[in-house]
């Protein structure tokens, strides 16, 4: 079956309080995009890699493959407005009937075993997302008050999310709505279940100063390992 990952890496890095856009933050010699990438080709080699990135940085991507040199294969496509129209800009590359994943780019600490869960899942029941359990407490705010809930209620929901490709098409055709917090929510609003496997806790997405660091110190551990 044909296996697809879109990466989407369309982040302008405003949380890290910087210039240079998160997915281009480098650890080990190379950006946090290419480790990310690199976590799905150590999975899947056959895997086709589409990295959907705002036009305005497509040319410092080609030359960081370059200069570094990176040569995982991978197309290109356009970010667009929002996360909504990249993910859809980038399933007009997904030309045969199989699975596609979409991950977020600043999450490169994905392990294989989840990535695996998810495209089996998915392969069996159409579409899968991986989360991790609440381990805080946890309260619901209304109309001025607070009330704890059942954490065991509640999950946090990470990426890769995977479907068949026949079914993210069709829910990508669906107008844009705010509601559309990540792929699952729009594959839910046209009447898909979405079935769960298990997350690994340190698949992080990097969005802020206090990730950076958590990054460092596991790549420093990684590195060390190594």
């Amino acid at each position: 079956m044909k296996k697809y990952v879109l990466i989407v890496a369309g982040g302008k890095g405003l949380r890290m309080g910087g210039e240079l856009p998160k997915q281009f933050i480098p650890f080990q010699g190379k950006p946090v995009l290419m480790h990310t990438i690199e976590a799905f080709y150590q999975w899947d080699s056959t895997v086709e890699i589409i990295l959907v990135l705002p036009v305005s940085h497509q040319s410092y991507w080609n030359m960081l493959c370059e200069e570094l040199p990176f040569s995982i294969p991978h197309r290109i496509a356009n970010g667009g407005e929002t996360r909504f129209h990249s993910v859809r800009n980038g399933l007009e590359y997904v030309t045969e009937p199989g699975l596609v994943a979409v991950h977020d780019g600043v999450r490169p600490f994905v392990n294989s075993q989840v990535i695996k869960d998810c495209f089996k899942e998915a392969s069996v029941k159409g579409a899968a997302i991986p989360v991790i359990p609440i381990i805080d407490s946890i309260r619901k705010k209304e109309k001025g008050r607070s009330f704890p809930v059942d954490r065991d209620k509640y999950c946090c929901v990470q990426t890769p999310q995977v479907f068949t490709t026949a079914i993210l098409k069709e829910a990508y055709l669906q107008s844009y709505s705010s509601a559309f917090t990540d792929d699952a929510s729009v594959v839910e609003a046209m009447g898909e279940e979405i079935f769960l496997t298990k997350g690994n806790r340190e698949n992080i997405k990097i969005t802020t100063p206090f990730d950076l660091l958590i990054a460092e110190a596991w790549f420093a551990g990684k590195e060390k390992k190594g």
